[in-house]
């Protein structure tokens, strides 16, 4: 039966809140005007339903044309490794138990070996330096000299605290995904789509614009550059496709799969690359693995995790077995997909834990969770540093379930937002907690 609804009772609105595109394209003065044609933000989209409302028959035949046009250039080269993938790329060898071992005989860490999720502190003068190499004010050897003097000084600090495995401080990074997005083909960036990501913290998306690839390395140099300076082992730090492509704008003309495979094999060819220059450890973050995950939990696998998860074993699938895979996932809750977390045959995976009580502990152990783990052990979101005896608390109640030789002690998640002084406080006691297991057992 067909039912006639009168013009006036009809209501046209967007199909959710506005809150999360950006204000207008007014501000954007520097993308090329065929670019921006097909951009649409909080005002443009108001303007939309006006002109929908109105019937404005002339509006609609320029959408029309819009459409019509053909955006997006296809890379022959990222379209024929796509094609080549088969379900080898998406399987490590050997199993997760015999590299375990290995990865053990290679290392030799201690029980509860102590690390931190990446980023150091961002002070002011990091920051500065950043910027100006931007506006160009600066030259890239002065830009290299202040940023290798930094790592240098975030190691020493990390060897004088005792941590066992160490990181570079990521002071190159101005945001986990804008960073590789700005070096990746296929990316463009805006100057102004900003937009709420938590609080009043914002940030700009980079805009997925065509087949996405990898036309040389993005962080081997500074990896590098800091195991040199240390005899401790050095961890890579990269974020994962499913988070960079989650937390950018995607294209509509492909599927997300299909993107998220070609962020993972961009991905892959730099876990690749550390690995043939010494970087022994490398974390793949996916800390917004859960975002787009459907509604309705019926859904879950077939609309995203049957493709998600495997795009992150594709990016790592191919490294040798003493080479330590290790990844993050913060900003949700887990305990549900915990069983898919492990199938993603990473070696060591850091929760964010401390503010959910180590509630994912139980999950952990219902699920027979197989992979190293490391929950957070305290909230780096706030500036308080827990004492040595809460941490030594914390771990104590992780033993109960998770097994020694599978636990490792490491903050929530990354320092970048926090004082320098709060920082070493809570790692100084994070490596004493740390020890005073190891002396029990």
């Amino acid at each position: 039966m067909q039912i006639t609804v009168a013009d006036e009772n009809i209501v046209i609105g967007t199909s959710c809140s506005l809150l999360h595109v950006p204000y207008t394209t007014a501000s954007e003065e520097k993308l090329a005007a065929d670019i921006l044609s097909h951009f649409s933000y909080a005002e443009e989209k108001i303007q939309e339903l006006n002109e929908l409302a109105s019937g404005d028959q002339s509006a609609l035949e320029v959408n029309k044309k819009l459409f019509a046009t053909e955006r997006v250039a296809k890379d022959e080269t990222v379209q024929n490794a796509l094609a080549k993938i088969t379900e080898a790329d998406f399987v490590r060898k050997p199993d997760f138990a015999e590299r375990e071992k290995i990865q053990h005989e290679t290392f030799k860490l201690p029980l509860f070996p102590t690390t931190t999720i990446g980023s150091f502190p961002q002070t002011k003068e990091v920051r500065a330096n950043r910027a100006a190499f931007k506006k160009g004010t600066i030259t890239r050897e002065q830009y290299v000299e202040f940023n290798q003097k930094k790592i240098t000084e975030c190691i020493k600090l990390q060897e004088e605290l005792g941590l066992d495995v160490l990181v570079h401080g990521e002071f190159e990074r101005n945001d986990m995904v804008e960073y590789f997005g700005s070096q990746l083909n296929g990316y463009l960036f805006t100057q102004n789509a900003w937009v709420q990501s938590y609080g009043t913290r914002c940030v700009k998306p980079p805009v997925v614009w065509g087949d996405v690839s990898r036309n040389k390395p993005m962080t081997v140099e500074w990896s590098v550059y800091a195991q040199s300076q240390t005899k401790k082992i050095m961890k890579g730090m990269l974020t994962g496709p499913v988070t960079i492509l989650n937390w950018s704008f995607p294209r509509e003309d492909i599927s997300l799969k299909e993107q998220t495979q070609q962020i993972a094999l961009a991905i892959r060819e730099e876990v690749l690359d550390l690995e043939k220059n010494g970087i022994k450890i490398i974390q793949i973050d996916e800390a917004a693995l859960r975002e787009k995950l459907p509604l309705r939990s019926s859904d879950w696998h077939t609309e995203y995790l049957d493709w998600a998860i495997p795009a992150f074993r594709l990016v790592h699938s191919k490294v040798q077995p003493q080479t330590q895979i290790h990844t993050h996932m913060c900003y949700s809750e887990f305990n549900d997909i915990i069983r898919d977390i492990d199938a993603m045959d990473a070696d060591v995976i850091t929760f964010e834990a401390s503010r959910a009580d180590l509630k994912i502990l139980d999950a952990l152990k219902e699920a027979n969770f197989r992979t190293e783990v490391g929950p957070g052990v305290y909230d780096i979101h706030s500036a308080r540093v827990p004492s040595v005896e809460e941490i030594t608390e914390a771990l104590k109640k992780m033993l109960t379930k998770v097994s020694k030789e599978k636990l490792w002690v490491n903050p929530d998640c990354g320092l970048k937002t926090r004082g320098e002084e709060e920082t070493v406080a809570s790692l100084k006691n994070l490596v004493a907690a740390a020890k005073i297991l190891r002396e029990g057992n």
